[in-house]
């Protein structure tokens, strides 16, 4: 039901058509163990759990890590996903995301502070091995540090 001022839109997610460019993304669907090593201190591994599931129906994935949360929505009008960041600091950014043949990536470039993700699917699909690089410049890039996500289930 919509009214003048759209403040009461509903929408019941039962009738909502799931888009077909996220259906690859049931990879990541599941509870996930993850350790992040970085490589200034590495014994100071950092481990936690992530749960992927699918929002509004299958419209789009949504990761919750710790305190931040990923949502992960095609763009139809290229091979890309768009991926919204947020988490407990009150960061939020805005990446270009890919998925193709057991490789996952992750960009975003932004004057001061430019990222890039890179991760490796398992054969099996259960163990994602991956890196997150950082540069000031767009240019001159530096390893930030790596993560390894395991399935649960």
């Amino acid at each position: 039901m919509m009214t003048d001022d759209n403040s009461n839109v509903q929408v019941n997610p039962q009738t909502l058509t799931p888009n077909p460019a996220l259906k690859n993304l049931g990879l990541f669907v599941g509870k996930w163990n993850v350790e992040l090593a970085f490589p200034a201190h590495p014994s100071a591994i950092v481990r936690g759990q992530a749960a992927f599931e699918w929002l509004e129906g299958g419209a789009f994935v949504v990761e919750q890590w710790g305190d931040s949360t990923w949502i992960i929505g095609p763009d139809d009008s290229t091979e890309t996903y768009c991926t919204l960041y947020h988490d407990g600091r009150g960061v939020s950014r805005v990446y270009q995301m890919s998925l193709s043949d057991g490789l996952w990536k992750m960009w975003r470039e932004a004057p001061g502070f430019s990222q890039r993700f890179t991760g490796t699917f398992s054969e099996d699909g259960n163990t994602i091995r991956a890196t997150w690089e950082k540069s000031s410049d767009g240019s001159h890039w530096e390893h930030d540090f790596d993560l390894t996500y395991t399935k649960v289930r």
